[in-house]
Formats: structure tokens, C-alpha cells, sequence
């Protein structure tokens, strides 16, 4: 069997043609190095299949094969999936701690303390004012400094109590946006099964659409930071999602999307449903609740002990505990009852309800204080922890998929080489074929 004299430039031509594709997906790795979830590429180059020659063509008889040049494979895309498992495990972590943390924030300033305005000033100014009410109980700007100190008082556990109450409903509402029809979650989710169906043209006609994937694991990512996520990869390129719950049904499937059941959501929805819960803002309140009434309860106490009517009033509703939002002051300063007898010098009840200061209201306030102070802290650490470790999973995850400019500079330089040696190659066949088909039987040149 003859080989062609052409032969060696098809061999030179697909060397040509490889090394250029090299370097197209050279230069689309450096012109994305900057864009969001986007995974390098590269060009599998393998021997292209050798041209058999069959016994007796060759000196010795036996058969050979000779190559010819090189093929692109694939255009492989570089991701590591259980890095991509780790990633996202650790970003719905962060979510949840970063969303917990918000709102915590949020519950920390509504205290205000320490401060002029808030309730641990406005206690001291209280009992401040009973003692002096007991220096003169028979001064009427005393009366009537003691019952605006009351209501300023009342007042301020009502507007810590209804920023709570705020606080939830802002946790509630973000909540029901993101899982309400057209919210986020199911935004992502129809994104998904878009490119879902997308792929899975192109994967069963061969092909791999990497910059498709790319697209749908980004979004991936960010479904996994707003609840728990578990993806499982088909064969035909596209995915099934699980979202919200370990044993919930699946969010996405071959039949597309459905509202996810989110028994257990996890990351943010997790904890924003927590935060709107009983066991979130709404214990704040319950305690702050139960620290307005051991306040009002003390000073009630002295009061109707000696016969003289309660100095508050209020609602103590349960399950949910109002009374910081509804205590308010019972008396006037003409009502006022200073001491157990109606002389004008009477003082005694004064002075035991002044004594009260720094007892049971003011420690109960005091370690409520340092608990949320203590929460939030915690909550603070949670989320420093959390981010380290979702930023070190995505230090490795960049080091696997992400794009390097200085490797893909000696990439370039690397396939350019390559082009030109093919590029010479094919010129030494060219000068070759010309001697050949333009000079033999010339005679003298």
C-alpha cells in the first residue's frame, strides 16, 4: 500500500487547526478570569487515529501504523464536585448565621442600652423620683416629676417591645417573599429547569455546554445559601434539586418545578422562620415582658399592701406576654399615696418603693441585657466562623476551576509554538511537494 505525498500536510493541518482551538479556549478562559462562577476550560488533544498499513507494505512484511496528527477530544470543563458539595453546604451555613445575626443586630439596637433614652436610664429616673417624692411628700412638682417619670418609663418598654414586634414582622415578611410565588426561590428554580432543559439538548446530541453549566451551578450557589440544597447529576446533563428538607420531594425533577415543602429549610429562610418564631424575637419580648412586671409587680405590691391602689397597670395575655406593651401609669399626682397614712408629711411608702433601686427589677433588666448582649455576640462569632470557612472552601474550589492569567499567558505562549512548528511543517511539505510536482524531469535545476 502507497501512502500519499499529500499525507503529511493533512497530518500538519490538524495539527494547525488543534492548536488554534487551544488558543481560542485559551483566550475565552482570560477574557472570563473576571466573571462570577465561571469555570477555565481546556481543549482535550489526543492522537488522532493512525493509518493502518497492512503486511507486506513495509520491508520485513509486517504491518504497521503511521499517525496522523492530533484531534480536540473535548473542551473540558475544570470543576471538582464535591468541592462544589462543600461550598455550598458551607454557604447555606453562612446564610443562616448571617441572617441570624441581622436580625439579632437589629433586636440589640432596639434596646439602645446604654443610653439616655433607654430603659436602664429611665428605671434610675424613676426610683430617683420616689426618693424624691420622699424628701417632701407634700410637694406637688414631686407628685407630678414621679407620674411623667412613670410614663416615660412605660413608655419606653412599650417602644422596645413594639421594635421587637417589628423586627419579627421584617424576619416574617422577608420570609414569605422569598417563598411566596414569582419570590426569589422560585425564581432561581425556573432558571434552573430553563437551563435544565437546555442542556439536556445539547448533551444528548453530544455536545457540552459549559458555559450553560457554569450558569446553572451559580445559581445552584445561591439557592444553597438561602436553604439547605441536595443536587443529584443525570446522565442527560440535567439535575434534580432537593430544597428545604432532607426527606421533602424534590424542587426540581424531569417534571420541572414544584414548591418546595421547606420542613427544614436551613440557611436563610431557616433562620428568618426561627426569628419570626416563638423561639426568636418573640422570647425577647416574653422576657422583657417579664421584666416590666416584676417592676410593676414590686411597686404594686408596696402600694396595696398599705391599702393604697396599684401604681400600674396592665395586660398579661398568654401564651404571648404583653405586658411591656400595655403598662401603663394608674395614677395622677393628686392620687399619688407617698406614705400608709393621708398626712401631708406621710412618707414611708416613698421611701420603701425609693429603696427598690438597684433590686429585683433592676438585676432582672440588667442580666436581660447581658443575655441579648451574649446572643448576639455568639450570633456575631457564628457567622465569622461560618464565612472563614465558606471563604476557604472557595479558596479551593477557585484554585481547581477558577481562571490563573499567568498559567493561561503560558498557555498561549505554549499553543502559539505548537502552531508555528505546525505552521513550518506544512511549509517544509509545501517546498517538498513543489520540487516534486515542479522540477522532476527538469534537467539542470
Amino acid at each position: 500500500m502507497s501512502i500519499s505525498s499529500f499525507y503529511g500536510l493533512q497530518t500538519s493541518l490538524r495539527g494547525l487547526l488543534a492548536q488554534q482551538r487551544a488558543l481560542d479556549t485559551t483566550g475565552h478562559n482570560i477574557a472570563n478570569a473576571s466573571t462570577q462562577g465561571y469555570s477555565r476550560q481546556e481543549a482535550v488533544l489526543a492522537a488522532a487515529p493512525a493509518l493502518a498499513i497492512p503486511q507486506g507494505a513495509v520491508q520485513g512484511g509486517a504491518g504497521a501504523h503511521i499517525g496522523s496528527g492530533v484531534d480536540v477530544q473535548a473542551y473540558r470543563r475544570v470543576r471538582d464536585t464535591f468541592l462544589d458539595l462543600q461550598f455550598r453546604a458551607q454557604a447555606t451555613r453562612l446564610g443562616e448565621q448571617a441572617a441570624r445575626a441581622e436580625g439579632l443586630d437589629r433586636a440589640e439596637l432596639a434596646l439602645a442600652e446604654p443610653s439616655e433614652n433607654g430603659i436602664n436610664k429611665q428605671l434610675s429616673e424613676f426610683w430617683g423620683a420616689w426618693s424624691d417624692l420622699a424628701a417632701d411628700a407634700s410637694d406637688s412638682a414631686a407628685r407630678t416629676s414621679l407620674v411623667e417619670k412613670a410614663g416615660s418609663l412605660a413608655q419606653a418598654f412599650a417602644t422596645v417591645d413594639s421594635q421587637f414586634a417589628l423586627v419579627a414582622e421584617q424576619a416574617a415578611d422577608e420570609y414569605a417573599s422569598l417563598t411566596a410565588p414569582g419570590g426569589e426561590v422560585e425564581q432561581i428554580a425556573n432558571e434552573i429547569v430553563a437551563l435544565n432543559g437546555t442542556i439536556k439538548r445539547f448533551v444528548t446530541a453530544g455536545d457540552a455546554p459549559n458555559d450553560l453549566m457554569d450558569q446553572r451551578d451559580l445559581l445552584l450557589d445561591k439557592l444553597a445559601s438561602l436553604g439547605s440544597t441536595s443536587i443529584v447529576s443525570n446522565l442527560d446533563g440535567t439535575v434534580d434539586v432537593t430544597f428545604g428538607g432532607a426527606g421533602d420531594p424534590p424542587m426540581i425533577d424531569a417534571a420541572g418545578y414544584q414548591a418546595p415543602a421547606l420542613s427544614n429549610p436551613g440557611g436563610r429562610l431557616g433562620a428568618l422562620r426561627d426569628l419570626a418564631g416563638p423561639s426568636g424575637i418573640d422570647s425577647y419580648r416574653a422576657e422583657l415582658s417579664a421584666v416590666a412586671k416584676t417592676m410593676a409587680d414590686s411597686v404594686n405590691g408596696i402600694l396595696t399592701a398599705a391599702g393604697a391602689p396599684p401604681f400600674f397597670t396592665y395586660t398579661d395575655a398568654p401564651p404571648a406576654a404583653t405586658v411591656a406593651a400595655t403598662l401603663s401609669v394608674a395614677v395622677t399626682a393628686a392620687t399619688v399615696r407617698p406614705g400608709t397614712s393621708t398626712e401631708p408629711a406621710a412618707n414611708d411608702l416613698a421611701l420603701q418603693i425609693g429603696e427598690l433601686r438597684g433590686g429585683g427589677a433592676d438585676s432582672s433588666y440588667n442580666a436581660y441585657v447581658a443575655r441579648v448582649g451574649s446572643r448576639v455576640r455568639e450570633a456575631r462569632r457564628q457567622e465569622a466562623n461560618a464565612e472563614a470557612l465558606t471563604n476557604a472552601v472557595q479558596d479551593r474550589r477557585e484554585s481547581v476551576a477558577g481562571v490563573s492569567l499567568d498559567e493561561e499567558m503560558g498557555n498561549l505562549i505554549r499553543f502559539q509554538r505548537a502552531y508555528q512548528a505546525s505552521s513550518r511543517a506544512m511549509s517544509t511539505m509545501d517546498e517538498m511537494l513543489d520540487v516534486l510536482i515542479n522540477r522532476t524531469g527538469r534537467v539542470g535545476l
